[in-house]
């Protein structure tokens, strides 16, 4: 039964880790999704990913949550990766400045193969490090309104950050997805212009009784 209740959701969001080798993505995925931490993880090698809802605004929202190497060697996959995804959390370390420069990169890869509309959240991970830390929180807020991001910093080590990260990601893609559906839906309730016909939209007062004059 239990299987069960975790299949019933509104809707299945998929969303892309990205970000250099070692920031920390695959600690993140199964610290939101398992409530796990494991200081001796690996590189990843190819793709890995997992799921977990959660509520927004009275739905269930069950995010797919993928998670795939920072290695150049790994980069084939992109075209896949990236398909249907509607989100993605580009990871940086914080104690670690050239995690951060390659930021640009990986936003550059990922407009060129994700859909337009894909809801990007820059993600400082590693707050736990903050004795160490290479780049200032003021430097990736900058980074992220030039670039129109969402922005946080987390740490996959003690778990803070990490749930609102994904919750406002997720919450975000609703709301955009929401407010797409509605236009459309206005869209498609407009009456469709007969051919032969001239709509003015002029506001003068004036001209208000003769705006729709018969060619």
């Amino acid at each position: 039964m239990a299987a069960r209740v975790d299949e019933e959701y509104d809707y299945l969001f998929k969303i892309v880790l990205i970000g250099d080798s070692g920031v920390g993505k695959s600690n993140l995925l199964s610290r939101f999704t398992r409530n796990e931490f494991n200081l001796e993880s690996k590189s990843t090698i190819g793709v890995e990913f997992a799921t977990k809802s959660i509520q927004a605004e009275g739905k269930t929202i069950k995010a797919q949550i993928w998670d795939t190497a920072g290695q150049e060697r790994y980069r084939a996959i992109t075209s896949a990766y990236y398909r249907g995804a509607v989100g993605a959390l580009l990871v940086y370390d914080i104690s670690k400045h050239g995690t951060f420069e390659n930021v640009e990169r990986w936003l550059k890869e990922l407009r060129d193969h994700a859909e337009a509309n894909i809801v990007v959240m820059l993600v400082g991970n590693k707050s736990d490090l903050r004795h160490l830390r290479a780049v200032e929180t003021d430097e990736a807020m900058a980074f992220s309104e030039q670039h129109n991001l969402a922005f946080i910093e987390t740490s996959a080590l003690d778990a803070s950050g990490v749930d609102t990260a994904f919750q406002r990601i997720l919450t975000e893609i609703y709301r955009l997805m929401s407010r797409r559906n509605v236009a459309a839906e206005e869209a498609a309730n407009q009456p469709s212009l007969t051919a032969g016909k001239t709509i003015s939209l002029s506001q003068d007062s004036n001209q208000k009784k003769g705006c729709c004059a018969s060619v």
